[in-house]
């Protein structure tokens, strides 16, 4: 068997296995798709009743497609971080002493989470219509456009983040405050056009920005509000996503493989 075969067979099998051990927890099931949901309904129904009326386009349709881009970010970046706790079990370290290379490991994580991830687009989905946000079925598709872009930029997060911590206590602590930061500073619930001084330039950092930035330069493309919402052009948004997703694979698989042989 050929090295490229067994790579290919370990991506698949890791990438089944994630997503196997997910439906069979229910219970992990019912929070990615309430969590969200829950989330866009009070908090965003919040934000819509006492800033929706002055922004001038439709509030909750804008932090949907927010809402949908941290959703997606958020539940492949775990997934790719659980390979810390996984070190663990038998499972993974026969994983990492078999002769595949340490990109299909990686590669199977982030597929399983790109997968699992789509349970919680479903839930959001189902609730715009709850919620009766106007949604095209070109927006709609759009949205399914952008799932695995978004989810191949957090999972190279997420190798970054294991390549450097070690330590499964630190892991959730650690997460957190990457992710939520990125919530409040990227545009995600409202707008950052206008943001300057030290919180412009924490929002022109973060990478959630550009994941956002073009989802809504896609789904928005023609419409009048597209020149309030935007910060880029797509090609802008889209050179910056696929530079820094291809920078945190190369430098978090050498963290990761370095941290690996440590053990």
């Amino acid at each position: 068997m050929s090295k490229f075969t067994r790579d290919l067979n370990a991506i698949v099998a890791i990438a089944a296995r994630e997503v196997m051990n997910f439906t069979r927890t229910p219970a992990q099931i019912i929070f990615v798709l309430l969590f969200p949901a829950i989330f866009l309904g009070v908090l965003g129904g919040n934000l819509e009743q006492n800033l929706g009326g002055s922004v001038g386009f439709n509030f909750m349709q804008f932090m949907f497609f927010g809402v949908v881009v941290s959703t997606l970010y958020q539940t492949t970046f775990t997934s790719v971080i659980k390979l810390i706790e996984d070190r663990e079990n038998d499972f993974t370290q026969e994983i990492f002493v078999a002769p595949i290379s340490r990109y299909a490991m990686i590669l199977g994580k982030i597929f399983g989470g790109t997968i699992t991830s789509f349970l919680s687009l479903l839930g959001l989905l189902v609730m715009a219509v709850v919620l009766q946000i106007p949604l095209t079925l070109a927006q709609v598709g759009n949205v399914i456009l952008m799932w695995p872009i978004i989810c191949v930029a957090a999972g190279t997060l997420g190798i970054v983040f294991i390549g450097i911590v070690n330590d499964p206590r630190t892991a959730d602590t650690g997460s957190f405050m990457i992710i939520i930061p990125q919530m409040f500073l990227a545009g995600i619930m409202t707008p950052v056009t206008n943001s300057s001084g030290l919180l412009g330039v924490l929002a022109h950092m973060m990478p959630m920005t550009y994941l956002a930035d073009l989802m809504r330069n896609i789904v928005y493309a023609g419409s009048p509000e597209h020149s309030q919402i935007v910060l880029y052009s797509p090609a802008v948004d889209l050179a910056v996503v696929v530079v820094v997703s291809a920078t945190f694979l190369i430098v978090g698989t050498l963290l990761f493989t370095r941290s690996s042989r440590a053990r």
